[in-house]
This record gives C-alpha cells, structure tokens and sequence, in this order.
C-alpha cells in the first residue's frame, strides 16, 4: 500500500539530506505555505537556499526511508503529526523554526495539553532524583502533562514521578521513535507510550547523533509553558533547554542547591541570569496557572471546530448518543474521578480513539477532566 501523497509530501520534509527545520520554515514563509514547494520550480526552491542535494530529495524521497516511514505508521498508536494537524503543540508552533512533521507513539491528543518540562544532569545526586520525581508528581496531580526527553538521571525520574502520580507525560527524544536511547530506558519508553507518548522530530531510523539533541531540547522548551531545570552542571545540555526557553519567552525555573555540589552550579547560574528560583512545585504552579488558562482557551476553540470534524480527521464526527463507541465510553466512565488507562482497559478502545473522544466529550459537557489525567461523568 503506497504512501498517501499527502503525508509523502510532508514526509519528504523531514526525508530531504540538509533540510532542517530551519529551511523549512523559510520555504513555507517565501513559497505560502509548508508544501507549497509541491508546485514550485526547482529555481524558485534554489532560491530559499535548498541545495540541488535537498532539492532532489524533496522530488525524490529515499524509497527505503520511506518505506520505513510507512511501516512504522501502520500500528494505530503511530502518527504523523503535521504543521497543518489540530494535534501541533500550539505552543511548538509558535517558536521561529517548528518542526514541519512530528512522530509520535502513544496519546497524540497530550499534545496539546498544558506541558511542564522537566530536565537535568544525567548524574544526578540522590537529592536531586527525589527532587525529579517529586515536582514531577505534584504538577502532574495539578493538572500538568510533564515533558522531558528521556534521558539517564532526571529525565527519566521525571517521566516515572508523572506516571506514579497517575499522570500522562511525553518523551522527546533525539533519535527516530522507533529507536530508545539509552536502551536501559525501554521499560520506561513501554510505559510511556501506554499511558503518555514518545515524540520526535526523527524520521523512523534515525540513530542518536550529538546534533540531533539541541533539535530535541528545542522541542522540549517549545511545546512547554515552562522548563524547570533540577540539576545541571555548568556544562550540562539541561543549560541549553533552559536559554531556548528564554529565548522563546517562555518561563525557566531552576532548583538551588549545595555550595558543594557541583551539580547544583548550574541552577545557580540559571538563577543569576533570572530565572526563578523555585524550591517547592506550588510555586510553579502559581506561576503557569495563568498561562494554562490562556492554552486552555486556545483548546476550547480547537476543540469547537473538532465537534464537527473528529481529531482522527474521520470525515464527520457522529452524533455521541447514535455512535456505539461514544456511548461505551461513557459507560465505562463514573462520578468518581477514573485514571485514563482505566477507561482505556475497560473501554477496549485505542488510546488514541479514547483521547480524540474524551477530548470532544469534556466540550460537550459530558465529562469533567480532573487532574492526573483522570475523568468523570458530569453530575
């Protein structure tokens, strides 16, 4: 079964040797949109500066790169998420250079959920991972999905703090989703693509490289309200996570620490250089609240034009007392608040199909979110 030319066309994108993200905005502001290339000549292309490399990756994507696309795509917890798609970070597509396509395993619809990125050494004291999950657990019982980019140390005791507070978070990473690294992390990458997703910029394949990291924190402080920095050396890639945060305008938290900790230099540079210091999750809770508030308007009105057209782009969306897996949805829900993967076990749906529906159920009044990633039936 071929590729659809539509997603061969945004495919393409991400395929094309030299063509990062950077260029690709610059072919969409100069040309009139992300795939407006399709009917432009070669020379205009020359133009935004492509290389005659780039152009004729564009033309021609790699088959086998391709096919692998293809393959990866077919499992229904597996997406392509595009510039144009409802699912884009609505803050990712706010920065200078966002991604044009997205892969993603697990729950698309956390996408657009308000994020707090949590991010550290990979040799982390035992203060600072207790730190890790902590924070992690308490925003994420507020209401916060938590994103980090699974890494050794914090990272990855941020992401197990969110799923132990029974809350979803996503995983960034620098490599292709098909790909875990470091692979001592596969047991968590399992759980997080049950209960949160695996993101990347990477087409399917792509092998960790150093280069592809700084795209990977762009990602994690771009689709985040704030990124909260626990430890960090002074050399630590935590430091770069926090400078794209500030430098997108969103906002960065830092924890102090031990004098004698040289994990902790970091966080007290951050702090010099202005970010908060922050020594309990409810400060930052007062902090983005506001700024959830404002994406929380922003996903009324995408979930408004979702009413008529479903988020897995079927072609209408039914009405929920006449579709039998609207309603077997809400009977698996109760009055008392009940854990997503819950409803997602006693539903037998996929992931993907539960999350697009509660989505529009929670518009329509039907459900009430609670924090943690929990839903009820409304009284």
């Amino acid at each position: 079964m071929p590729v659809p030319a539509r997603d061969r066309d945004w495919l393409a994108l991400s395929l094309a040797p030299g063509l990062g993200a950077r260029l690709a905005k610059r072919l969409s502001d100069n040309l009139g949109g992300p795939l407006a290339w399709v009917e432009a000549g070669d020379s205009a292309l020359a133009d935004c500066g492509l290389s005659e490399r780039s152009i004729r990756g564009l033309r021609q994507p790699d088959p086998d790169r391709l096919e692998a696309c293809r393959q990866w795509l077919k499992p229904g917890h597996h997406f392509l998420i595009t510039l144009d798609d409802e699912l884009y970070p609505p803050l990712l597509r706010e920065i200078d250079d966002p991604p044009p396509c997205l892969f993603v395993a697990g729950d698309p619809g956390l996408l657009v959920r308000p994020q707090v990125a949590i991010v550290g050494s990979r040799s982390a004291t035992r203060g600072g991972l207790d730190h890790a999950a902590d924070f992690s657990a308490t925003l994420a019982r507020a209401g916060f999905t938590i994103t980090s980019g699974l890494a050794a140390g914090v990272d990855a005791r941020a992401h197990e703090g969110c799923l132990g507070a029974g809350g979803p978070t996503i995983a960034v990473v620098g490599t292709g989703p098909d790909i875990i690294y470091p692979s001592r992390n596969k047991a968590l990458a399992q759980d997080i693509v049950a209960r949160g997703a695996i993101v990347s910029p990477f087409p399917p394949g792509t092998e960790a490289r150093p280069g592809n990291f700084p795209a990977r924190n762009r990602l994690i402080s771009g689709m985040s309200l704030g990124t909260l920095v626990v430890e960090a050396s002074l050399r630590s890639g935590s430091l770069i996570t926090a400078r794209l945060a500030s430098e997108q305008g969103r906002e960065v938290f830092a924890i102090p620490g031990s004098i004698q900790n040289p994990q902790a230099r970091g966080c007290h540079h951050l702090i010099r250089q202005g970010a908060r210091l922050v020594e309990s999750a409810d400060e930052i809770i007062e902090a983005l609240v506001p700024l959830a508030t404002e994406l929380a308007g922003s996903l009324h009105q995408l979930l408004e034009s979702a009413a008529d057209e479903d988020l897995d782009k079927s072609t209408t969306a039914p009405h929920m007392e006449e579709d039998a897996d609207y309603r077997l949805l809400l009977d698996t829900i109760g009055y008392d608040p009940t854990p997503i993967d819950e409803i997602i076990r006693r539903s037998e749906l996929t992931t993907a199909h539960v999350s697009s529906m509660l989505l529009i159920m929670e518009l329509d009044g039907r459900v009430v979110a609670h924090p943690g990633g929990r839903y009820s039936r409304s009284a």
